[in-house]
């Protein structure tokens, strides 16, 4: 084996041996023919070689902004962000010679911060750049996991080659050696696998399944890993990220994501950094920095597109409302430029999403609820805690919160019609009146049958003054055919009303008649038909005004489009949205949010969310209902107590990978007393 560091090498012992799910993928990565690079790919960085570029000039210009009583910082930051790195190299040369000084110690004692470190940064090789990223990683206390993870899972192996050298050149010291010496485990393991030469190492035997995966993450092809991931997803039904999240954890863990990341897409993994790095109070400038720099030639024309159309706004207005003074123009200037037109792809951009609707498609994800059937059951003696701990002076809530959300629904009911019996009272009623507030709201909402929690959800959403919509909405666009028809008939025999009535009675105007649409519960339940996917794409096409030849009356087409989002079955529309991308180019959510308005706009939204991933629809419910000054704990309820037992675990898993924080954390974080006790237990543990 070829390795580009000479320093020692951490051995492998024996490893308990993973589930057999690892085993399709060390079979899956038996060698294949593989599709080879493309050649002549276009450049797809942002900073270009300044035309007709005179090094001697620039290093003048840049002494004339730093000599005398502070420094233009306007001009250092114009003349570096509007110059390739190979031309920096030239113009830091020529600074030497004219000036005798060292162009970067001179930029680190003019400028100070955020923008000194962002400046310095650009003037370095990018291999010297990382090598001093590392560096700063591994020394003094503790270690910055997250920029060894970034870095070497990302980077190719020319590159990785690049910067063994210059760590060596420039600290005199053995790259690998200082990440054994700072790191430990599989995380160290993986590490040392990512900074060896390993493509011609097929020779290596490690004994396990669970080293032949970190051998085969880190050094098959990207390509070859595609098509084991893709074979993966056939044979299990469900994507790798899974299998990982639920064998590994820790550091390992987000090492192992990172790498599968950058294997399907690099742009795609920084994208999600950079969006990581901005959002909630306060900005990670090291890591923002980081990749601004490093990617500024390499590919943030994909990272754009990318990162304008998974999070709807684009990197250059994120940078703008995020930073500021100089630092804010440096990096806008390395941004390159705006890409804020919502719901517009470049063809790379609609490309990727092209890919997920693909993946989507054949994925059989596994429902999982937080809160489970009760072993041992014993309805007896929980109806007789219940009854002491609601007897007497005071109230033992701690009691009250362990048995209901440690119960099935089904057992509940169990418990309600024993506490009947022996105790001849209304189990509800006593709750009623021992308990208030939300920790009330929550428990008494446990306690419901789901359909007659849901009826009553909307029955409220629809009294006094004014309505809730997005109630309204969440209750009707996310439930299945079953569970439609259960809560119209709870609603009929808790109200003595039709929920159509009920319905008809307090909207108007399309948003009427989309929610008696989805009250009917005739949502088609079969597979996909692809002709007619063709069909209802230019359907859509045509409604949301961007087909190249429109044809029918608007009411027609609006009538239609209703039809198609409210009755067809949920693998057929996922069809038709990525027909809808490969016809228009366009992604038909951000389509609709541009063009529709209102109630409308948010009905149909939420369908096409819940198509898409119906988890990752309410985690972000969950984080807008607990997110800024105040929490929405009705929304916030209404989610635990509904999604308990169908599919709380796989909210849990979208939630930390979407917002880098666990729903425990955020629920700890947002919430008090009793209710955030009963919420907690109800979230099923901590991710």
């Amino acid at each position: 084996m070829t390795a580009v560091s000479q320093g020692p090498h951490p051995t492998l012992p024996e490893l308990s041996p993973w589930s057999s799910a690892w085993e399709i993928v060390v079979s899956a990565a038996e060698p294949k023919t593989m599709a080879k690079p493309a050649q002549g790919a276009k450049y797809r960085g942002s900073v270009h070689d300044f035309p007709d570029f005179d090094p001697s000039q620039d290093a003048e210009a840049l002494y004339t902004a730093m000599k005398g009583i502070g420094s233009d910082k306007e001009a250092i930051l114009e003349l570096i962000t509007s110059r390739s790195n190979r031309q920096r190299q030239e113009v830091c040369q020529s600074y030497k010679s004219l000036y005798g000084k060292d162009l970067i110690a001179d930029l680190k004692y003019e400028l100070t911060g955020k923008f000194e470190r962002l400046i310095v940064g650009l003037m370095r090789p990018l291999a010297y750049c990382d090598a001093k990223e590392i560096k700063d990683a591994v020394s003094g206390i503790g270690t910055d996991e997250k920029c060894l993870i970034e870095i070497l899972a990302s980077r190719t192996n020319e590159q990785i080659h690049q910067l063994v050298a210059a760590y060596k050149d420039a600290y005199e010291r053995d790259l690998e050696a200082d990440i054994i010496g700072d790191t430990s485990g599989h995380f160290q393991k993986m590490l040392v696998v990512l900074l060896q030469d390993l493509y011609e190492a097929g020779e290596l035997k490690w004994g396990t399944d669970e080293a032949q995966f970190i051998y085969i993450l880190g050094n098959r092809s990207k390509q070859h890993l595609r098509l084991v991931f893709d074979e993966y997803l056939k044979t299990t039904g469900k994507p790798i990220e899974a299998s990982i999240r639920g064998e590994l954890s820790g550091d390992f863990e987000k090492l192992m994501l990172a790498v599968v990341k950058c294997v399907r897409s690099t742009p795609e993994y920084f994208a999600e950094r950079l969006f990581k790095a901005m959002k909630g109070l306060g900005t990670r400038d090291n890591t923002l920095i980081r990749i601004m720099v490093t990617r500024s030639e390499l590919d943030m024309l994909d990272i754009r597109e990318i990162f304008r159309t998974k999070y709807e706004k684009s990197l250059y207005s994120m940078i703008k409302n995020d930073t500021s003074g100089e630092y804010k123009k440096a990096l806008l200037k390395l941004c390159g430029g705006d890409d804020d037109a919502a719901g517009q792809f470049f063809p790379e951009a609609a490309q990727v999403a092209y890919q997920m609707w693909e993946l989507s498609a054949v994925a059989r994800v596994e429902l999982k609820g937080t809160v489970r059937p009760a072993g041992d059951f014993n309805p007896d003696a929980d109806a007789k805690a219940l009854r002491k701990a609601m007897k007497g002076i005071g109230t033992d809530e701690d009691t009250i919160i362990d048995i209901i959300t440690h119960r099935s629904n089904a057992q509940r009911q169990q418990i309600r019609q024993t506490f009947k019996s022996h105790f001849g009272r209304d189990l509800m009623a006593d709750l009623k009146s021992e308990i208030s507030g939300d920790l009330a709201r929550l428990i008494l909402g446990l306690m419901m049958p789901p359909a007659h929690y849901d009826a009553k959800q909307l029955k409220k959403a629809m009294e006094g003054a004014g309505t809730d919509e997005k109630a309204l909405i969440e209750i009707l666009a996310t439930r299945t055919n079953a569970e439609i028809h259960a809560i119209n008939e709870a609603y009929k025999e808790d109200y003595h009303k039709s929920l159509e009535d009920a319905l008809s009675s307090d909207t108007s105007g399309h948003f009427r008649r989309i929610l008696i649409s989805l009250a009917t519960g005739n949502r088609e339940e079969g597979g996909e038909d692809r002709d007619q996917a063709r069909e209802d794409a230019q359907v859509a096409a045509e409604i949301l005004e961007i087909a190249d030849t429109p044809s029918g009356d608007k009411t027609s087409l609006e009538t239609r489009f209703m039809t198609i989002l409210c009755t067809r079955s949920y693998p057929h529309l996922r069809r038709v949205f990525q027909e809808f991308i490969k016809m228009t180019n366009y992604d038909v959510e951000h389509v609709i949010k541009k063009e529709m308005s209102g109630d409308v706009r948010d009905a149909f939204v939420a369908i096409v969310q819940s198509v898409k991933n119906k988890a990752l629809f309410f985690a972000d419910k969950l984080y807008k209902s607990m997110k800024g000054a105040g929490t929405d704990e009705k929304t916030l309820t209404r989610i635990m107590v509904s999604r308990s037992e169908i599919d709380l675990f796989n909210v849990r898993q979208e939630f930390i990978e979407k917002y880098d924080k666990s729903l425990h954390q955020a629920i700890e974080g947002d919430t008090s007393g009793d209710f955030r006790k009963a919420l907690l237990s109800l979230c099923g543990g901590e991710d």
